[in-house]
């Protein structure tokens, strides 16, 4: 277990269903099995990340499989570039771990000993991933507080998340692997026509990560033929929908099919 205090950044080690530090700092394992690691005083809000309607939608949409490629993508990225018997893995804003399942699946086939964690901010999400995937170990925490310890990881996932690369540099090993994803140019293109007069694409370029080099990178692009009130969802779940005018969430949920491009880039970055 890398777990590490987030008060005083010493080990944690588990006791029964209570993580303890020297310091006898402690945090108690939920009863759906995930454990709490963020500090009233690191919140900017009461509950942080994405609230409940945000969840449900995202939820309900992951869960027609429009993304199962991409997902599907990641895992065998992840694979491909973890070699260690006994690999840690982390998910970093991970929300109800539609993705960290995928890759723990994934990594466990061949590595069997492997441990995937995923981490968000948000509690109601974290609960959820807990309670529907136990092979994860779910944490709440802050990607820019990440409770790990020092180079105790193997990978660490990026699904849009944001994260400091000095946070990423300090918990993973000499030869870790950073995996980002990201919107490619064309990402919900004919959504955000609907929105915008003036649809900008996405930029292409790679991210700038101090301390790593980008090793690889790959794009993944297809078309989702979205059923009725699917493409609701879609908007549901993205920043988007505070943009959108009750019109247009009337015809996206009553659209017989709508046709909308998913276009991303999949990179890997490698520690210097």
């Amino acid at each position: 277990m890398a777990y590490q205090c987030p008060l005083c950044h010493q080990a944690l080690v588990l006791s029964q269903r209570t993580f303890k530090c020297d310091n006898n700092h402690q945090f108690d394992l939920a009863k759906e099995g995930y454990v709490n690691l963020m500090p009233a005083h690191h919140k900017r809000s009461k509950d942080p990340g994405d609230n409940k309607e945000m969840m449900q939608a995202r939820r309900a949409f992951l869960q027609t499989g429009y993304y199962d490629q991409m997902r599907q993508a990641v895992a065998t990225l992840c694979k491909m570039n973890i070699e260690s018997e006994q690999a840690q893995l982390l998910d970093i804003g991970c929300g109800e771990g539609y993705y960290t399942d995928q890759v723990a699946s994934t990594l466990k086939a061949s590595l069997p000993q492997a441990q995937v964690y995923g981490l968000d901010i948000s509690k109601v999400a974290i609960r959820y991933a807990a309670k529907q995937y136990p092979q994860c170990e779910f944490s709440v925490a802050s990607s820019h507080r990440l409770p790990f310890a020092d180079h105790s990881l193997d990978a660490i996932l990026r699904i849009y998340a944001p994260c400091k690369a000095d946070e990423l540099a300090r918990t993973l090993k000499s030869d870790g692997k950073v995996i980002t994803v990201t919107p490619a140019a064309r990402h919900l293109y004919q959504l955000r026509e609907k929105i915008y007069s003036d649809v900008h694409l996405h930029s292409e370029d790679p991210e700038e990560l101090d301390g790593f080099e980008l090793v690889h990178q790959e794009k993944l692009n297809y078309t989702m033929n979205l059923a009725k009130g699917d493409a609701l969802q879609l908007l549901q779940m993205t920043p988007f929908a505070w943009k959108a005018s009750d019109e247009l969430k009337k015809e996206l949920a009553n659209v017989e099919q709508f046709d909308c491009e998913s276009d991303f880039m999949l990179r890997v970055y490698k520690k210097r």
